[in-house]
């Protein structure tokens, strides 16, 4: 019990730096912890995640059935129950909406370029799942193929996963998603986003290696000898076309209004 209580403690501490942060807003995202093979702590639905309480915190079975709280689980369940299923090592897993982060996801432009040693080491490639109606079973179908051999991904119009160890792990690779992301963007407006080639990525990829972990990460780029960074686009091929912004105000405006109803609910 006393590991329980601590489990949901640190549940809210983390729901209030995500909520700090500007990963979430209103009551957006949802994050749970493995109790033991088929116990897990999960967040409430309709409940900021910056105002959460203990008390709050439900108890689930690994079919979703509620064990003990008085408040209904996150309706997108079925993703941190898929991810558990597919990873016994994994004990944790954060879902959030972070500005860079969903902007790549709804751009539908992976994480998967070599642009930071510390991204190519900590947090390897990070994919897009294929947008899925949230709730509803598409959602973990669409990331359950990339759970083995990643750290996370990007939820296309959506926002991101993370899982981890426990939930600090799980919370940090989401601080270094949105981190990556932000920084990939600002290096793109300034024509300079710059790709580190293969040679010095399988260094890294070693270091990672020996460092015990573990998954996918990014190839580098082909450049001469001698040369360590290769740029990736020039900000003219970078700019969008008027059917590419068109498209983007639409998806957005659609993420927003569906939001929009989930809080009236």
């Amino acid at each position: 019990m006393k590991i329980e209580i601590k489990h949901k403690k640190q549940i809210c501490e983390i729901g209030k730096r995500i909520y700090d942060k500007g990963f979430v807003a209103a009551n957006d995202g949802n994050i749970s912890i493995r109790l033991c093979q088929n116990e897990f702590l999960i967040t409430p639905t309709g409940v900021s995640k910056g105002f959460m309480t203990p008390d709050m915190i439900i108890k689930v079975d690994g079919e979703g059935n509620v064990l003990e709280g008085d408040y209904r689980p996150t309706s997108e369940m079925k993703m941190h129950l898929l991810v558990y299923q597919e990873r016994p090592d994994i004990n944790a897993v954060v879902h959030v909406h972070p500005p860079y982060a969903t902007a790549f996801a709804i751009a539908g432009v992976p994480l998967n370029q070599a642009i930071m040693p510390e991204s190519v080491v900590y947090l390897g490639t990070i994919p897009v799942a294929e947008y899925g109606t949230p709730s509803t079973s598409e959602v973990p179908d669409a990331v359950k193929k990339y759970v083995p051999q990643h750290q996370g991904v990007l939820l296309e119009n959506h926002g991101a996963l993370t899982w981890g160890r426990d939930l600090e792990h799980a919370y940090f690779l989401m601080e270094s998603l949105e981190f990556t992301a932000k920084i990939n963007w600002i290096a793109k407006q300034m024509s300079g986003d710059r790709e580190l080639s293969k040679e010095h990525v399988q260094t890294l990829v070693d270091m990672k290696h020996k460092m015990g972990i573990n998954g996918i990460s990014p190839v580098g780029a082909d450049v001469p000898a001698g040369i360590h960074a290769k740029k990736i686009t020039n900000l003219l091929e970078y700019s969008l076309s008027e059917q590419d912004l068109n498209l983007i105000v639409e998806k957005v405006t659609s993420k927003v209004l569906t939001e929009l109803k989930n809080i009236l609910k």
